[in-house]
């Protein structure tokens, strides 16, 4: 039951995720992105699993999510050189490292999603 709860919860968040990411610059990479969350997240709350398909998006998120760490104006940076500045101050991210960071974290997120789903069927 509080796997059918937060695949659900998952499935929905993922889901607006990806709407608002509809205006940007990206949106074709972060809609997929979110979108492919979205959906595992909505078959495994019906009990259907494909742990291959996890483990591939998980190594895919998590890569990227390296990058941006590593990037210039990227997650380091936000750290170190700007004193991890608030990321929730204004939803217009103007300063790279801000949106590089939030893009972090939602991919930390979806890989964490992923992985309970993977692990269960373990």
């Amino acid at each position: 039951m509080l796997l059918l709860i937060l695949n659900s919860v998952f499935c929905l968040a993922f889901a607006g995720f990806a709407y608002v990411n509809l205006n940007d610059k990206d949106s074709w990479l972060w809609v997929s992105i979110y979108m492919v969350a979205s959906i595992a997240c909505a078959f495994a709350a019906f009990e259907y699993y494909f742990p291959t398909a996890y483990l591939i998006a998980i190594i895919f998120y998590l890569i990227y999510a390296i990058v941006l760490f590593f990037s210039k104006e990227g997650v380091l940076d936000w750290i170190t050189k700007y004193k991890q500045e608030s990321i929730v101050q204004s939803m217009q991210a103007t300063k790279p490292y801000i949106e590089k960071t939030r893009e972090f974290f939602g991919l930390l997120i979806i890989s964490a999603a992923l992985a309970m789903n993977y692990f269960v069927v373990q």
